[in-house]
């Protein structure tokens, strides 16, 4: 599995540059999509992305276990974008056994690196391989939180985003709706 990584701000055009490029592909297309529906205006947002997609998508609404999910998709599908990394890691975090343990929360981290890892260097089979698009928000350009959860969200984050970088074998940053290759 080829790994591209696409990092920026919120509302930087990230999402839309790796569905532009994840588009260019032939083929079947998964989206696995993190967030929840948990309020009406994140119904209408999720839903309007998924408009936005349009048909040829299939969307995998997943937001703890994406590493399986991805293993599941690997052979099906010839491109798979996940959106978003910072949403997964606050799914996680806010979990209420979760979030006092920093230890659980960096096995959790470990976990889904590790199989990014795995997915990234396994054996290659002849024909294309499955390429994937992990799609984060970079959270380390702005003021130190204020509070403790913030800081602890803020610190993973950056780390997560840091493994993710060193297995992927590109990275683009999207500022202001323009890309620019970083790896």
């Amino acid at each position: 599995m080829k790994i591209t990584f696409v990092i920026g701000g919120a509302r930087s055009g990230k999402s839309s540059f790796a569905l532009r490029e994840a588009s260019k592909i032939a083929g079947p297309k998964a989206f696995i999509a993190t967030a929840e529906a948990l309020d009406d205006e994140m119904k209408d947002r999720i839903e309007k992305h998924r408009i936005e997609r349009g048909g040829e998508w299939n969307t995998f609404e997943e937001p703890l276990r994406i590493s399986g999910v991805l293993s599941e998709l690997k052979d099906k599908y010839p491109v798979v974008v996940v959106d978003c990394l910072t949403i997964w890691l606050s799914n996680v975090l806010l979990q209420s056994e979760m979030a006092v343990d920093r230890q659980i929360l960096e096995e959790t981290i470990r976990e889904l690196t590790d199989k990014l890892r795995e997915l990234n260097s396994g054996t290659r089979k002849p024909g294309p391989e499955t390429q994937c698009f992990m799609v984060s928000n970079e959270v380390g350009l702005g003021i130190v939180p204020e509070n403790k959860l913030s800081r602890q969200f803020r610190d993973l984050a950056g780390a997560l985003n840091q493994k993710v970088a060193e297995i992927a074998d590109e990275v683009y940053l999207v500022t202001a709706g323009i890309s620019m290759k970083i790896k």
